[in-house]
């Protein structure tokens, strides 16, 4: 029902924009034959805001996913480099806090783990908007970082992974079951700053769903009742995106001859030295402002993915990490060990790379 109305209001907006783009394409042409500026202005004008809210439109049906609507958490986990790799988590979590700045969404920090000298070892965040796990949904996946490390004397290129997981918080109104046998709860300190009782007593929750391996775990809250019901609602909402990957699959599997989609390829390679180029390895798509697209610019990665998602085309990421990011690699001295796998149960990624 829900899909129905959506479909029918895009239909409506289609055509709306069909009848305002025959009318402001009459009154320019009257303008130009009657060489009146002041009317071909209002014209052109209006033409320019009526594509504005065209594209707008066309963003939309690249949300036709079922829960595309709704929030999304979003956990970033550094790979098993130590410092380097800490720090591209911290430089990944600046990056879509600023993102959601520039679409107005708000975002609240559920838990941070910490690096030991700097960045942080983990980090979720819930991002609450409009559409926005429509959005972020397409950032699953390993993220590859390739700079001139600061944290080096020696000034020598490095490699650094970091995994990126994105989950739609569960409506009110989708019911998923969890057995309390099927759960194992640990309570612990939180870390970080915080005011009375929040380092004091065991109030941060972790939840360890055994039949899938999933973990989750929340320290924002007060009180261990609030965090244990922050990190019961995330965990619900990992289960439901799980099964929605698993529909997702089946029905390209059955639109077309292709292998599966694998969470452990790179989707994304930053390179920061000896060139700048951010290109994505599913779709192609690249960009040679990196410190745009750190500092929040990723509506063109994310809307290219979601064409890509939309029409059913094949994943370029199999070719893509044979080619683009091999060459990438090599420019940065990364040579060839695997990325690390996004955090699906809750595994360390694999170590990130360092040569001279």
């Amino acid at each position: 029902m829900r899909a129905r109305t959506r479909l029918a209001a895009l239909c409506a907006a289609q055509s709306q924009l069909a009848e305002e783009l025959d009318t402001y394409q009459g009154l320019l042409k009257a303008a130009q034959q009657d060489k009146d500026a002041s009317l071909e202005a209002d014209a052109l004008a209006a033409l320019e805001e009526l594509a504005a809210r065209a594209h707008a439109t066309e963003r939309q049906v690249l949300f036709g996913g079922e829960a595309d609507s709704h929030n999304a958490y979003v956990e970033i986990h550094a790979g098993a480099g130590g410092t380097e790799s800490q720090d591209w988590t911290a430089m990944l979590l600046r990056m879509y806090r600023r993102w959601a700045e520039r679409h107005e969404f708000r975002v609240k920090s559920l838990s941070q783990s910490e690096g030991e000298e700097a960045g942080l070892k983990s980090a979720t965040l819930l991002v609450e908007g409009a559409y926005a796990f429509g959005w972020l949904k397409t950032e699953s996946g390993v993220h590859r970082l390739v700079r001139i490390s600061p944290f080096d004397a020696q000034a020598r290129r490095h490699t650094s992974f970091a995994s990126v997981w994105c989950y739609p918080e569960v409506d009110e109104e989708i019911e998923i079951e969890v057995a309390a046998g099927e759960l194992r709860v640990d309570t612990y300190r939180a870390s970080g700053a915080g005011g009375q009782h929040v380092n004091t007593t065991d109030s941060a929750v972790r939840l360890t769903h055994a039949p899938s391996g999933i973990v989750v775990q929340c320290q924002s809250e007060r009180s261990q009742h609030q965090n244990r019901a922050t990190a019961m609602a995330m965990l619900k909402a990992r289960l439901y995106e799980q099964e929605l990957k698993k529909r997702e699959e089946k029905a390209l599997a059955a639109a077309q001859n292709k292998t599966e989609i694998g969470w452990g390829h790179q989707i994304r390679s930053y390179v920061l030295q000896p060139y700048q180029l951010v290109k994505d390895l599913r779709t192609q798509y690249e960009s040679s402002d990196p410190q745009g697209v750190l500092d929040g610019s990723l509506d063109d990665f994310m809307e290219a993915a979601l064409a890509q998602r939309l029409g059913s085309a094949p994943s370029a990421a199999a070719d893509a990490d044979d080619g683009a990011d091999d060459k990438a690699g090599d420019a940065a001295g990364g040579g060839g060990a695997s990325p690390p796998e996004p955090p699906k149960r809750s595994k360390p990624p694999k170590p990130s790379e360092t040569k001279k």
